[in-house]
């Protein structure tokens, strides 16, 4: 059975670039090839030049030329795969995540509003794809590498429902880079109690109880993944309040943060994002995966 690629999506913008950047080196290092993509759409206002001339042909894409000079920069490249598609982007990309190892992507395309941090189609492979979904922001200003070896991995970690495919994505990912893995868990702080008429308030709770509770359910959910990747080093950090603040800010100084997407709930009429999740795509200093759930037979 042939190796599931590492799937680029590049638009020509920069930001596409840098992107693709990320998943030439997530190739590299998965050993696995890489499938670059571009989704072409006429927008209503070259809608007449397309009726009077016919679309380009599939081989004339100058996005893809780009993208094949920009190659020729690095060495060393894996089998690559250069793909044409015609349609729109936040319905085509996520389907590529069928057949995708990883589906990588910038987080704000050629055409997005300037003031947007994160671009629908990125939005939409995040939620949708069935593979994970790594988001690249715009390259920071000291035009540093988009990916290295060593440094920290944070993964977000839930203690009372944790993902098993998240963390154990996280574990991998800092496996492959040998990284450090830091895990970030929070626990509500303060804590809120509505009281009806007439009822009396609880007693109050020790926040360093709450805090070794949640610690020690961390440390259960941990041990699996740790005794499968000995060689990953993990720090946990247990923390009060805003777990997605918590995670933007360890973001500043990660290579990786490592998030999953929220549970499809029985009766919601298609798939959703937690609000960490989304705080975290939006906000986040480094490359954001977004690990689906994993079915139940395999979770």
């Amino acid at each position: 059975m042939s190796t599931q690629p590492v799937v680029a999506a590049v638009d020509g913008s920069q930001e596409s670039l840098h992107a693709l950047d990320w998943a030439l080196d997530a190739a590299r290092r998965r050993e696995a090839p890489l499938r670059i993509v571009h989704v072409r759409q006429y927008t209503q206002w070259t809608r007449s030049q397309v009726l009077a001339a016919g679309p380009p042909a599939p081989e004339e894409d100058p996005v893809l030329d780009q993208v094949r000079r920009h190659m020729e920069l690095h060495a060393a490249l894996p089998d690559v795969e250069y793909v044409t598609l015609e349609g729109a982007p936040g319905a085509l990309l996520p389907e590529m995540g069928a057949a995708a190892r990883l589906l990588v992507l910038g987080s704000r395309g050629r055409g997005g509003f300037a003031s947007l941090l994160l671009g629908s189609n990125s939005l939409a492979a995040a939620r949708d794809a069935e593979c994970p979904v790594v988001v690249v922001p715009r390259p920071k200003d000291d035009g540093g590498a988009p990916s290295r070896s060593g440094g920290t991995v944070v993964v977000g970690l839930k203690s009372d429902s944790p993902d098993e495919a998240t963390l154990a994505f996280a574990f991998a990912e800092a496996a492959l880079r040998g990284a450090r893995l830091r895990i970030v868990t929070a626990y509500p702080w303060p804590l809120q109690t509505w009281l009806l008429p007439g009822e009396m308030p609880p007693a109050d709770i020790d926040q360093d109880a709450v805090e070794h509770e949640t610690r020690v359910l961390a440390e259960g959910l941990l041990t699996a993944h740790r005794e499968r990747h000995p060689e990953v080093a993990t720090e946990t950090d247990v923390l009060p309040g805003d777990a997605a603040g918590h995670l933007v800010e360890a973001s500043r100084e990660a290579q990786l943060v490592v998030v999953g997407r929220h549970r499809r709930r029985l009766l919601a009429p298609a798939r959703m994002m937690g609000s960490v999740t989304q705080a975290v795509l939006l906000h986040a200093g480094s490359p954001v995966a977004v690990v689906p759930q994993a079915p139940p037979e395999e979770a």
